[in-house]
């Protein structure tokens, strides 16, 4: 089983293809995620838990 299948590959067995709706989806997932490991830490400091 291939990771990443380039555009112009023809297979089926695949878990992310490079093509611009994953680039898109792993970019907003990536800025999701550091939104959220930054709001954990500001509630901390706010909650004066560090």
């Amino acid at each position: 089983m291939k990771f990443v299948k380039e555009e112009d590959e023809e297979r089926r067995d695949y878990i992310l293809q490079k093509d611009a709706k994953t680039k898109f989806g792993a970019k907003f997932i990536i800025l999701v995620l550091i939104i959220l490991v930054g709001a954990v830490v500001a509630s901390g400091i706010h909650f004066e838990w560090y």
